[in-house]
């Protein structure tokens, strides 16, 4: 059990960690994230479109498919179509045709449709990455993560609908790698990253694991060096579409506030980092102001934080502070937040000791 793939999927870019355990060896890169270069893809091919696949991240791929279905025919399987709306009569009603399954190979033999396939897993792009590290494209563990808001019940909001589960899980066990789940144990709501790990079981490895992306930055920041040693962390991730706040208490998740990056200015964030650790956040409140929602279990007061860590790469967003920031990088990359988070969850999950490096 030494070969380990740790992939990161953000709005903005893809980060992959690679780890030998046995070796040590360390191999990362950070690329274009899926939706990007799949959207892009798009854009640069003509006319009809046969859209099949998964469910993925929306963002620039929804757009240009909502767009390319008011000029040209656009046909999607329902499972790709989920990536637009889990409402299929939302989608169709973008203009897009959605079709079950067993009607894909009708439209796959008329050449006035181009082929495209959405998924958040790309394996010969991987295969291409990975190999460029000098290493087999040959693994013992894949664990991936991305935002899922999962698919709530009819009138509950997608974002009450994560807190409520996230909720319920953290009151239980309150330590960020609960929310790691092995490939056959994923909740069935959790339709995004259900996919992630359909399109992980073509990769050539034994174990696959996915987890939110959110928990897996927070746990990924707590193991800084800076942080060795410290019981009360406060640790953020402002991401490219996401900013995550975390405060810790010997490991445990004290409270968590999230929030759309490009909403933040530097004074809120400021703001939402000292009333999170102070108890004084409510869900409810941060979803009235736009925010994506809250959550506070055991506040231990902003006074009492023994240190303030700033990952991702939006982190400029809180530069000049007045807070006490530290620059965070865990395994010597501030974009490795994620991949680290994973890493260390997996190691939990698994009783395996992987203590963080600074360096590669």
């Amino acid at each position: 059990m030494n070969r380990f793939l740790m992939i990161d999927v953000g709005a903005g870019t893809m980060d992959i960690l690679y780890v030998d355990m046995e070796s040590g060896a360390q191999y990362k890169a950070v690329v274009a994230s899926p939706v990007r270069t799949i959207a892009s893809s798009i854009e640069k091919t003509p006319g009809n479109l046969l859209v099949t696949g998964c469910e993925m991240g929306g963002g620039p791929v929804s757009q240009v498919l909502i767009r390319r279905a008011g000029e040209s025919r656009v046909v999607m399987s329902a499972p790709a179509a989920a990536t637009l709306h889990h409402d299929l009569e939302k989608v169709r009603s973008w203009n897009i045709e959605v079709v079950e399954d067993e009607k894909v190979t009708h439209y796959q033999k008329k050449r006035s449709f181009s082929h495209v396939t959405l998924g958040d897993l790309e394996p010969a792009r991987l295969d291409r990455i990975v190999k460029g590290f000098g290493v087999p494209f040959k693994f013992d563990v894949v664990c991936f993560c991305a935002q899922d808001h999962g698919i709530p019940p009819t009138g509950e909001s997608h974002l009450d609908f994560r807190h409520r589960k996230f909720r319920a899980r953290l009151d239980r066990h309150p330590f960020p790698h609960i929310l790691l789940f092995e490939k056959d144990e994923i909740p069935e709501e959790l339709n995004r990253l259900r996919s992630a790990a359909l399109v992980a079981s073509t990769l050539p490895t034994q174990e696959i694991y996915v987890m939110d992306s959110g928990m897996a930055a927070i746990l990924g920041a707590s193991t800084d060096l800076a942080c060795t040693g410290k019981k009360r962390l406060l640790v953020m991730d402002v991401a490219t579409s996401h900013t995550v706040v975390g405060a810790l208490e010997n490991g445990e998740i004290a409270g968590i506030v999230e929030y759309h990056t490009h909403d933040l200015t530097r004074d809120r964030l400021e703001e939402l980092i000292v009333d999170l650790s102070d108890g004084r956040l409510s869900h409810e409140a941060i979803l009235e102001e736009g925010g994506h929602g809250a959550y506070i279990r055991k506040p231990f007061g902003y006074a009492n934080g023994e240190i303030l860590l700033a990952t991702g790469p939006k982190r400029e967003l809180i530069g000049g502070s007045k807070l006490p920031i530290v620059w965070g990088a865990p395994l010597g990359d501030n974009m490795m937040t994620g991949t680290a988070g994973l890493l260390q969850a997996v190691c939990r999950r698994k009783h395996l000791d992987m203590r963080p490096s600074s360096s590669p």
